[in-house]
């Protein structure tokens, strides 16, 4: 018999004890072992649950019990997951985890001390709850060069821009409806900023590439300055703007990373995720565009993604997964101003054919929607150029005011 051990109780602690007794005896089958949740870690008193008695306050507990092999950290957070991940690994058990700013801060040197360990530090929750995509990456993709990820990588943030697009909603309003419906925290900040999904795509980043990327190296917007009228001059281009993460392979072997607000055009499949859902497009060179699509947060999907690592740390307990990527450097992520992309630019004119002639004359060709712009605007694409150059470009039209810049997702 494995013992297991859950650190956290709240809404993803919750689901993974639940679903453990819940559907206990096809784990064990599928694990090949049977199992016994031996404690869980929360400094709250949960006296009416049939496994109350297994409940603790101190994590040494669970350090030192030698029947527990397995540990699911949801606790979330770097502290104090980051310590009790490292102690556990040192001890020799296996950890799981759904905590992607602990991963996304930390993997490279969890990974290594896992691998010196003999043990195993798996995180499929991390990215996209449910949505089975690190799995995927690392063996179903292993023969492929990826040379792009890109994602819709935060349910919340899809929902607002959903209601935006489909609704008309506000942001402010949208916002405030996710929140009631539990889609937003009441500090909402880490999903409209955009940290949540920049933490997921260096997660994916340094998966596909095998090199720690780290948050601060990625440029981050949020979608708290998107309005209609940038909604509406997306679909005047039989688009739509959605928060996406990204990361491309150089030539050189660098990355270009980024998370931001970007025009995503209608033929593309990301074009058309909405409401809570993720979707993750992977490219590679010998099986082209794969995209992996579902609802990548939520008690159920998470937990679900949680307990199959638990179940994978079990088959391996004498045999290591390979899952692994080395330290990363400062230099390792290009500055983002030097990708290629075409711009989406919506702007103030008072004299559309002098701003048309103007923009001829700077950039040689921009593309105009066919759809119907709000009145006194334009909308435009330029043509694709390092951003740092249509950026400088920009600054010296004179005829126009540009209000929002946005990349377009190709």
């Amino acid at each position: 018999m494995q013992g297991l051990a859950i650190m956290g109780h709240g809404v993803v602690g919750s689901g993974v004890a639940e679903l453990f007794f819940k559907n206990r005896a096809s784990i064990q089958a599928r694990a090949g072992e049977a199992l016994e949740l031996r404690h869980v870690l929360d400094l709250r008193d949960f006296a009416d649950l049939p496994y109350s008695d297994v409940f603790t306050k101190d994590f040494e507990q669970i350090l030192n019990d030698p029947a527990v092999a397995v540990v699911a950290e949801v606790m979330g957070g770097l502290t104090p997951a980051y310590e009790y991940t490292k102690r556990l690994l040192e001890a020799g058990k296996s950890v799981v985890t759904s905590n992607k700013e602990l991963v996304a801060a930390k993997g490279a040197e969890l990974l290594a001390l896992a691998k010196a360990r003999n043990v195993n530090y798996l995180f499929e929750a991390s990215v996209g709850g449910g949505i089975p995509v690190i799995r995927p990456i690392s063996q179903c993709l292993a023969a492929n060069t990826i040379t792009e990820i890109a994602g819709i990588l935060n349910g919340t943030t899809n929902y607002i821009m959903t209601k935006m697009i489909t609704d008309g909603t506000p942001f402010a309003d949208a916002l405030a409806e996710a929140q009631q419906k539990g889609y937003a925290e009441r500090d909402p900040s880490a999903d409209v900023d955009g940290h949540d999904a920049c933490r997921k795509i260096c997660i994916l980043a340094s998966l596909a590439y095998g090199r720690h990327v780290y948050p601060e190296q990625v440029h981050t917007e949020g979608i708290g300055a998107i309005t209609a009228d940038d909604v509406a001059c997306a679909r005047a281009f039989g688009g739509a703007v959605k928060l996406i993460g990204r990361t491309r392979l150089q030539a050189n072997g660098r990355l270009q990373c980024m998370v931001a607000p970007m025009l995503v055009p209608g033929e593309s499949p990301l074009c058309h995720v909405d409401g809570v859902f993720n979707a993750v497009l992977v490219r590679g060179d010998a099986t082209g565009d794969v995209m992996f699509y579902g609802r990548g947060a939520g008690k159920w999907p998470t937990a679900s993604a949680v307990v199959a690592d638990m179940i994978d740390c079990v088959k391996h307990l004498k045999a290591r997964k390979y899952l692994f990527w080395d330290e990363g450097a400062p230099d390792y992520v290009a500055d983002w101003t030097d990708e290629t992309m075409a711009l989406f630019v919506r702007a103030v004119v008072s004299d559309p054919a002098a701003a048309e002639s103007e923009l001829a004359a700077l950039f040689g060709q921009v593309d105009y929607p066919q759809g119907q712009l709000p009145a006194g605007q334009t909308a435009f694409i330029t043509p694709a150029m390092p951003i740092a150059r249509a950026r400088a470009l920009l600054a010296q039209w004179q005829t126009g005011k540009p209000v929002n810049v946005f990349c377009v997702c190709d």
